[in-house]
């Protein structure tokens, strides 16, 4: 899959899963949840115990409906890791140019976080495909909305905060996706192992990008 290709993806899938886990040992049985669900896109960030191993076991799957990246990626040289390993996306928690441009060099989509508008910009007009505006619990939409005012051709992602009580609200301001975490990984029902819940909470993730899509009446 090509850069530009990938990033259609991730917008088209509207949901970045943010797998972020300390127990791993139902690692299949939640993602196949999530990919029962509508979810398409799945980050693994690097804080999860062996996340490069899953990386490149879910990468080599035969599977054109999914798209495997990489999260909490702080260097270059972890990129390039992540990348070898079969990640089409790189995801880190703060602007590092030398990232960028590892992840570019690589032909990867990479999405850097960025917090204020100035840090926006920098990502931006230094290649960022889509820029994660982290943590964005205390920013809320309208911050979308006011920096996509006068910066209408930024690709903006909120991560940090992102709920079902939101989502549409990011959506409608501007945001081109969402990542979300722990609100979709819900520990109750990977505890019971109810895997056709955890498909239906992450179905109403897929839905709530839908309805912040639909046209305004």
């Amino acid at each position: 899959m090509s850069r530009q290709q990938a990033i259609s993806f991730i917008q088209e899938s509207g949901v970045v899963a943010v797998i972020r886990l300390g127990d791993t040992k139902k690692m299949i049985d939640i993602l196949q949840s999530l990919k029962n669900g509508g979810i398409r896109a799945f980050e693994f960030t690097l804080t999860t115990p062996n996340a490069i191993e899953f990386i490149q076991e879910f990468s080599r799957k035969p599977d054109k409906d999914v798209l495997i990246g990489a999260g909490t990626v702080l260097d270059p040289e972890t990129a390039r890791l992540a990348i070898l390993a079969g990640a089409q996306f790189v995801v880190g928690p703060a602007l590092n140019l030398r990232t960028m441009e590892m992840v570019h060099r690589y032909g990867k989509v990479m999405i850097p976080g960025s917090y204020t508008p100035t840090e926006i910009l920098t990502a931006w007009e230094n290649g960022a495909d889509i820029v994660k505006v982290f943590p964005a619990t205390t920013l809320g939409p309208n911050y979308f909305r006011d920096i996509l005012a006068p910066l209408p051709q930024l690709k903006l992602t909120p991560t940090g905060g992102v709920s079902l009580d939101n989502i549409a609200d990011f959506v409608k301001a501007g945001a081109c996706c969402v990542c979300v975490g722990s609100a979709l990984l819900d520990k109750k029902r990977i505890a019971d192992s109810d895997w056709t819940g955890l498909a239906e909470h992450a179905a109403a993730f897929v839905n709530e990008v839908k309805k912040g899509r639909q046209p305004s009446k």
